[in-house]
């Protein structure tokens, strides 16, 4: 059985600590900003920006972290450790899969905020 797209315990755990009522606002925030820090990573790997495309993905890491988007979560961060060890040659592909895994994620928190 594959692994959900948002772990539901990780979720839960930010819906206890935040608050049902406030978790429609936080997914729109997340859903808001996701496509702009993938936007970012995309310029800093065609600038060869190496720490901006690293603190970017630790960015991306955490934000995903949060909101229980575990298989996101360590695509940003073996992005984050590429970027760290200076390997950016090959990390296109991975960021390509990152973006469009983000849309699987996105439809998720969408239902899960309007459900």
């Amino acid at each position: 059985m594959p692994e959900p797209i948002i772990d539901p315990p990780t979720f839960q755990a930010l819906k206890d600590m935040s608050g049902a009522d406030f978790m429609p606002e936080l997914i729109d925030t997340f859903l808001d900003d996701a496509p702009q820090m993938i936007a970012d990573l995309r310029h800093a790997l065609s600038a060869g920006d190496a720490e901006a495309f690293r603190r970017t993905a630790h960015s991306f890491k955490s934000n995903c972290r949060t909101f229980g988007a575990l298989g996101l979560a360590e695509l940003a961060r073996e992005l984050e450790f590429a970027a760290r060890e200076n390997r950016m040659a090959g990390v296109g592909d991975k960021l390509e899969r990152l973006a469009t895994d983000y849309e699987g994620v996105a439809a998720a928190l969408k239902g899960l905020r309007d459900g």
